[in-house]
């Protein structure tokens, strides 16, 4: 009888040495330097930029948590944690899909990422979404999102509103400029990206 194939590898190596498994992961399978490294150097808008650099879904992540400390009522700390937190799998596959392609990669990517997401609420102690806080958060994200295809992937306004059927105002002030004293709207360094995710996320510990 022949011998049936090895199944195909489903896990992959992250920087700390640990195995990530696609197909089964657990809240233990990377650490907090392997998820910053993993979204710092994972891109925005498929890499494209007016800049030099693409922008990254870590500096994302950090603009988002921003507009989100300047909610009143202040959130609280796990509040907070789900907002810089909220496209934490993409930084284990290494993979932030355009929306075009995203029809076409079916069930299967839905689910692993469902699978991804679970581990990191888990893994991290985040409150589930509800109704209420989901609208709120989709409302700043889809902000950041109008605003990073005017000011850095190089979108005109009327394309945002046309093309991507983003109709949220464009922000003109960089939510990152003041706190990081940052050149507004300019994509930071996958180093410096990593480092200021990492300690943001420590500073919600």
């Amino acid at each position: 009888m022949p011998r049936d194939p090895d199944p195909p590898r489903a896990w992959v190596r992250l920087p700390s040495g640990r195995r990530l498994d696609l197909l089964a992961p657990t809240p233990f399978d990377w650490t907090d330097a392997d998820l910053a490294t993993g979204l710092s150097r994972t891109f925005r808008w498929g890499g494209h930029s007016v800049w030099p650099a693409p922008l990254s879904v870590a500096q994302h992540a950090l603009s988002v948590l921003e507009l989100a400390r300047a909610v009143r009522p202040a959130l609280d700390r796990a509040a907070l944690r789900r907002e810089l937190l909220h496209d934490a799998e993409e930084g284990l596959t290494n993979f932030d899909c355009i929306s075009p392609l995203k029809p076409f990669l079916g069930e299967g990517f839905r689910l692993l990422q469902d699978r991804l997401s679970a581990a990191v609420a888990l893994r991290y102690a985040l409150p589930a979404w509800t109704p209420e806080t989901k609208a709120a958060h989709k409302r700043r994200d889809i902000a950041m999102a109008a605003a990073e295809a005017v000011h850095v992937a190089g979108w005109t306004p009327a394309e945002v509103r046309a093309t991507l059927g983003i109709h949220a105002k464009v922000l003109k002030v960089d939510p990152l400029a003041t706190p990081y004293s940052a050149l507004p709207w300019q994509p930071w360094p996958p180093e410096l990206a990593a480092r200021r995710f990492l300690e943001a996320l420590t500073a919600l510990a």
